[in-house]
Order: C-alpha cells, then sequence, then structure tokens
C-alpha cells in the first residue's frame, strides 16, 4: 500500500484507501496507513461501525524521564489512598456488621460496599471522556477532597443510612474522580513499558491495602473506631495532595474529542468480548476481598487472624502488581492476565475449597489469590489500552469499567445471600467464585483471537 504523507500535517483522505480500510476491517484485518493529526500523532479513523477504529497510531513516547516517573509516583499515591481503602473494605465490612450494624445481615451490609465500588467505576462513563479532553486537573482535586471528607464522616456514622451517604454515595463518587486519571495519565507516558509502570504505580493500592487494615486493627483497640478513621483520612489527605501536582496528561485531544461517553465502541468485538471477561473478573475478585475475614471467623479463627488474612492477600497482590508487570511487556499482557486467571481458579478450587478451613490452607490461598489478582488489577487496563488509540485511552478505559460496574453493584450481595441460603456454609460462594474467573479467562481468549487468531503463544 503506498504511504500518503499529507502536507502540512493536515489530515487528508482517499476514497480508494478509505474504502480499502474498510474491507480490511470486515475481513477482520488491521490496515497499514495511518493519517497524522495536526499535532503529529495519528489518530483513530472513523468507521461505520464503531466510533474509532481501534487501532495504536505511531506517536512517540518517552518511556521514562523525571516528568514520566513523577507522573507514576503522582499515580501511585493516588492509587494509595483510594484503592488502599477499596482493598481494606473487609475490615470495614467486618467491624461494622458487628458493632454499628450488628442487626443487619452481611447481604444488606454488602450493599453499602457493593454500590461503593459500583459507582467508583460507573461514574468513569463521563469521567474518561472528560480526561481525554481537559486532562486531570479538575478531577483529582475534587475528588480528592471528597474521598477525605468520606472518611472524615464516615468515623461518625452510626446508622444504616449514614453509612450508605457518606461511604456508599460519597466516597463512590470521588474515588471514580481518582480511578480514571490516575491509571490513564501513565498510558501518556509509556507504551513498551506501559505494563510495568501501570503495576508500579498499582502497588500502591496493594500497599494501602495492607497498611490501613493493620494502621485500624492496631488503633481501634487504642483509640477507637472513630479516631482510627480519622487518622486514616488524614493520611489519604496527604496521599492525594501530592497526586493532584503530580498526575498530568501529555498528549493533546484528539480533533474530534468530546466529553461525553460513546457507547459505540462496544460494536467492536475484541473491545466487547474483553469488556464481559473483566466484567466476570471483577464480579469474583470482590467477593474474597470482602468476605476473607468473614470467612475465617465463621471457620473457627481468631478475630486477629480474622483481620490478618486480609493484608496477607493485599501483601501478595503488591508482587503481583509489580513483577507480572514487567514480564506481561515481555510475553503479551493479555497472556499474562489469562495466565493469572489461571491461577485464581487454581487458588478457589484446588486450595480454599478443600483446605480453606486449615490456617496453612487459606494463607496459601490469601497468597495465590492476592498474587493472580494484584496481576489482573494492573494489567487489564493495559489490555484495554491495547485495542484503542492513546488519546481515546481514557473513553475506552471508562466505558469498559461502566459496564463492570454492575457486576461489581451486584457481587457481594450475592455473595451475601449465598452465604446465606447456605445458613453460614461457604461452599457454594467458593464455587461461585471461581466459575466466574473460568468464564472470565474464556472471554479474555476470546478476545485475544478476535484480534490476532486463535494461537496461544501469539505475543498479545
Amino acid at each position: 500500500m503506498e504511504e500518503i504523507e499529507p502536507p502540512d500535517n493536515t489530515p487528508q483522505s482517499s476514497p480508494n484507501v478509505e474504502s480499502q480500510d474498510l474491507t480490511d476491517l470486515e475481513k477482520g484485518q488491521r490496515p497499514d496507513l495511518f493519517f497524522p493529526q495536526e499535532d503529529g500523532t495519528t489518530p483513530d479513523k472513523s468507521n461505520p461501525s464503531s466510533g474509532q477504529e481501534t487501532l495504536l497510531g505511531d506517536e512517540t513516547y518517552p518511556e521514562g524521564g523525571l516528568q514520566a516517573w513523577l507522573v507514576v509516583l503522582g499515580s501511585w499515591c493516588g492509587l494509595l489512598a483510594s484503592l488502599g481503602l477499596m482493598n481494606s473494605i473487609a475490615t470495614f465490612q467486618t467491624y461494622i456488621a458487628t458493632h454499628q450494624l450488628s442487626n443487619y445481615d452481611e447481604g444488606n451490609i454488602g450493599w453499602i460496599f457493593s454500590f461503593y465500588t459500583a459507582l467508583c467505576f460507573v461514574c468513569g462513563v463521563y469521567i474518561g471522556p472528560f480526561f481525554d479532553k481537559y486532562g486531570p486537573k479538575w478531577l483529582i482535586g475534587p475528588g480528592g477532597l471528597g474521598v477525605v471528607a468520606s472518611v472524615m464522616l464516615l468515623s461518625i456514622c452510626t446508622e444504616y443510612w449514614h453509612f450508605m451517604l457518606s461511604w456508599g454515595i460519597l466516597n463512590g463518587v470521588s474515588t471514580s474522580l481518582l480511578f480514571t486519571p490516575c491509571i490513564t495519565a501513565i498510558g501518556h507516558f509509556f507504551r513498551e513499558r506501559r505494563g510495568f509502570a501501570s503495576g508500579l504505580a498499582s502497588t500502591g493500592g496493594g500497599l494501602g491495602g495492607v497498611a490501613f487494615p493493620l494502621i485500624m486493627q492496631n488503633l481501634f483497640d487504642k483509640v477507637g473506631w472513630g479516631w482510627a478513621v480519622r487518622i486514616l483520612g488524614f493520611v489519604c489527605l496527604f496521599l492525594l495532595t501530592f497526586a493532584h501536582f503530580l498526575v498530568k496528561k501529555r498528549l493533546p485531544p484528539a480533533k474530534n474529542a468530546s466529553p461525553h461517553p460513546d457507547f459505540r465502541i462496544m460494536k467492536e468485538r475484541p473491545f466487547l468480548l474483553l469488556t464481559v471477561g473483566v466484567f466476570f473478573l471483577e464480579f469474583g475478585l470482590f467477593i474474597p476481598l470482602a468476605y476473607i475475614s468473614s470467612y475465617a471467623l465463621a471457620n473457627g479463627f481468631s478475630e486477629k487472624f480474622a483481620f490478618q488474612i486480609l493484608p496477607i492477600l493485599n501483601a501478595a497482590s503488591v508482587f503481583g502488581r509489580a513483577l507480572p508487570g514487567w514480564w506481561a511487556d515481555k510475553i503479551g499482557h493479555f497472556n499474562t492476565n489469562m495466565i493469572s486467571l489461571c491461577v485464581t481458579v487454581i487458588a478457589c478450587y484446588v486450595v480454599w475449597l478443600p483446605f480453606g478451613h486449615t490456617t496453612p490452607g487459606l494463607v496459601l490461598f490469601a497468597i495465590l489469590f492476592g498474587f493472580a489478582t494484584g496481576n489482573n488489577i494492573s494489567i487489564t487496563p493495559v489490555c484495554v489500552g491495547k485495542l484503542c488509540h492513546t488519546q481515546h485511552y481514557g473513553r475506552y478505559y471508562a466505558t469498559c469499567y461502566t459496564v463492570v460496574s454492575i457486576a461489581v453493584l451486584l457481587s457481594l450481595p450475592v455473595a451475601g445471600a449465598i452465604v446465606k441460603a447456605a445458613d453460614g456454609d461457604y461452599m457454594g460462594l467458593i464455587i461461585f467464585t471461581g466459575l466466574t474467573q473460568v468464564i472470565s479467562v474464556v472471554t479474555m481468549y476470546a478476545a485475544k483471537a478476535a484480534s490476532v487468531g486463535w494461537s496461544p503463544w501469539t505475543n498479545f
């Protein structure tokens, strides 16, 4: 195909070339012609079946340097605060269920935290496009203030509706303002090393999931619930101040960028299949995060151990976010994600189900599940980025996780209902959790096949 170089960086097109590209798209092939934008980068071209064609351009990336690593540091701080709180929901839920809301069953209490996690994702349907067009400045500041206010209000909650408003709604909406810019800004500075950089930043969430429960457990007996939670709020304020000043975007918005969502991109088969895979991945992911402490108490473990098992899981998650990120850049991000999903299935069916009632079994499950899901959390956004142009990364990421928000909204109430229906027995819950991961790995493999073919050895 003859290369076209439009003068003065002005986008031009040829009817014959465009017709050829559409024919290639219908055959599932990738055309090898890109058109430069006014900024010198290469945009997605419109096609009739979706908002933008899912092709990566040939713009250059720093792949390092002071500014790039400061963005990673800022993202790390933002995710340490926001994801750290999310990874600590088992501690919050277990304490609240045995104190302030002891007269409510697990399913009803689960709605508070599932509503929170759902809002963390569903609000991104506008936040992603807003980030693509305007950048992170007007997102991280308000989001950080909202998270800190939510944590402070949580310290004085006593009634069910208090928790729902302060944590479920306020924290959920505020956290959604942090997620997308902290994750997608890294894609503006890294491409070849995006998996490693994203994994490094997401270790913040794992470290928060280790530190926050231990801080709270230590402070509950010394200063009580109220001041333990307030101290956590001041820690979040410190971290989110750094995030506000360090997280930036580099690439200008696409010429046709809009702050409004565009669900036509769901017509792209690889993206649709990936979204389904992430849907089931997240559905199963939050169940052990929220119920592993309750499971430990129900199986006769001490309260101290029940609170410590979550930091063990999150500590393993830290390594799962950092180490496989480097590996994923070598063997393919989709491949690494699918391997990790297979590990979660093994953790559920080979370790948790038969041996979870023993201390070694539960600890081994926490390590395996934490390590594998840590990789999934950090690499899944990179997989989304492989299916779109960087300047539309926020839009694709937000659209995917808006659909996923339905999964996280339902996961904890469904898990609570399963436990309640089994009269407190967790076997059905374990089987269900493993099944979600099986469905996820199948659909992710189908998404990869729709992009590059069915060979399992293809680097993608």
